[in-house]
Order: structure tokens, then C-alpha cells, then sequence
């Protein structure tokens, strides 16, 4: 289902919405406020005040022109509704994410250290722009950051798969995982919209940690943890210490890395 947008012209503060009339607003609307000349010296500070007497809600000032947009995300009493769901699919993400590992390495011919698998994830990154990207089976990859992203090129369902967290690929972000849910075909039609891919997952996920169903993880890395379903078989994780841990990645036989080198 699509947003519409509704217009308010305001060119006085009297015509300004009030809260409890945005309060209201359907998810499926979207308010933009326009600020005529006489008022827009206070289109900020207007902002600021509907950000903090609307929490759940995605208050967007536009920098440059006069207006403001009002969109209401997700709410706690739908996330709850359709908790099942959420948990089913973040299942499905760890699994999928599971499965396009184990194929990527093998189709690379890889070995995997399997406490640290980023090691080799960051070695197809690093050497060229060839190897950072491609295609393995019936997926296209593209290798940034701390994720892999992978592409169904017929299905055309994507999914971000975390290598940070050992043999652990069920970390959710917000973003990556509205995305994988809105491009999963076998999800259609949803049993909630999910109109902000950022601001809404947020809201998932920071409701299903209230309810219990998901739970914090340390990642390889000091100082870093991420998210995971809570009901899984859990996957021990070890901290990276690079004077120890570091090693060069190998290739399954020596034919297979002449390969490799001339056609990746």
C-alpha cells in the first residue's frame, strides 16, 4: 500500500496543526506542512517541538525548503500483533544468511576460519574491485563494510549478511532488515506495512528486545555487539586479537587459486 501525502499550507502559526490532530494521522498518511513566508522563521523550532511531543513518529525538516513532513511509524500494538512473523523472518534472515556463506566460500574454494570469517570476507574486499563483487549461484554479491549483500537475481530478494559476529550470521540491523522483508516474495502480501525501511525496523526490533525475543551478542570485536534472535542454537564467539589470530587466506588446492587469480 502506498502513502499519500496531505498538503497544509499554513501561513500564520494559527494554521499550524496541532499535536493530537497529528497524533491521529493513519500510517498511511503522510502531513506536509508548508510554511508560508511570514512563519518560516520558526519551521525549526516548530520541528523540534512536534520531535518531542511525537516519539513515534518520523518528524522530517526539510533544510533547505519550508516545509515539514509528518510520518507515523510503526506502532508497539502492531509489532505486537504480528510478533510471530517477526520471529519467523528473522529466523529466516540467520538461515538464508547461513546458507550464502557456506556457498560463497565454497564456489571461491576457500578455506573458512570459522572463528573469524571476516578474515576472508575482508580479503576479497581489500584485493580488487573485481573480487568485491560478483556472483555465486543464482546471487549477486557486493562486499562493504562489516556485511555481504546478496541478491536473488531472479526472485530479486536481497539480504545483508553480517560476518563480524564468527559463524553467527543473524545480526539484524534495522535498515537491512526491512529490506529483506519487503523483498521477500514468499512474505507477500505483509501482515503490516513497513513504510520507513530505517525508522520502522528501529522500531521492530527495539520492541521484539522489550518483548524478549531477541538478545545483545558481542561481536569479534571489542566494543561492538549487534542482535539476534533469542530462541536459535547459539554460536560462541571469539574477540579477534590481530597479533595472534591473523593469518593469510588459503585456497582449497593450488589449481584452484591459479583459477581464482585469472577469472575472479
Amino acid at each position: 500500500m502506498e502513502r499519500t501525502t496531505h498538503v497544509i499550507t499554513a501561513k500564520s502559526i494559527q494554521e499550524l496543526p496541532c499535536i493530537d490532530y497529528l497524533r491521529n494521522i493513519p500510517r498511511q498518511k503522510i502531513i506536509r506542512i508548508v510554511f508560508d513566508h511570514p512563519i518560516n522563521h520558526i519551521r525549526e523550532d516548530y520541528g523540534e517541538q512536534l520531535t518531542k511531543n511525537l516519539p513515534h513518529f518520523q518528524i522530517d525538516i526539510h533544510s533547505i525548503e519550508p516545509k515539514i513532513e509528518v510520518k507515523k511509524l510503526i506502532t508497539k500494538e502492531e509489532i505486537i500483533a504480528n510478533q510471530l512473523f517477526f520471529v519467523q523472518c528473522a529466523k529466516d534472515y540467520r538461515k538464508l544468511g547461513e546458507k550464502l556463506v557456506c556457498l560463497f566460500f565454497e564456489k571461491k574454494k576457500v578455506k573458512l576460519n570459522k572463528d573469524f570469517p571476516f578474515l576472508a570476507f575482508n580479503y576479497f574486499k581489500g584485493r580488487s574491485r573485481r573480487t568485491q563483487s560478483g556472483k555465486v549461484g543464482k546471487w549477486r554479491y557486493f562486499l562493504h563494510g562489516f556485511h555481504c549483500h546478496f541478491q536473488n537475481v531472479t526472485t530479486k530478494q536481497q539480504i545483508e549478511v553480517p560476518f563480524m559476529f564468527g559463524m553467527e550470521f543473524g545480526d539484524l540491523d534495522p535498515y537491512f532488515f526491512s529490506r529483506y522483508i519487503k523483498s521477500t516474495p514468499d512474505y507477500h502480501p505483509l501482515p503490516v506495512n513497513i513504510y520507513e525501511d530505517f525508522a520502522d525496523g528501529e522500531r521492530i526490533l527495539d520492541v521484539m528486545l522489550q518483548l524478549g525475543l531477541l538478545e545483545q551478542i558481542n561481536s569479534n570485536l571489542e566494543n561492538h555487539s549487534g542482535l539476534v534472535i533469542k530462541d536459535r542454537n547459539k554460536v560462541d564467539i571469539k574477540i579477534y586479537n590481530p597479533d595472534k589470530d591473523y593469518e593469510k587466506i588459503e585456497f582449497k588446492s593450488r589449481l584452484s587459486k591459479f583459477i581464482q587469480f585469472f577469472y575472479f
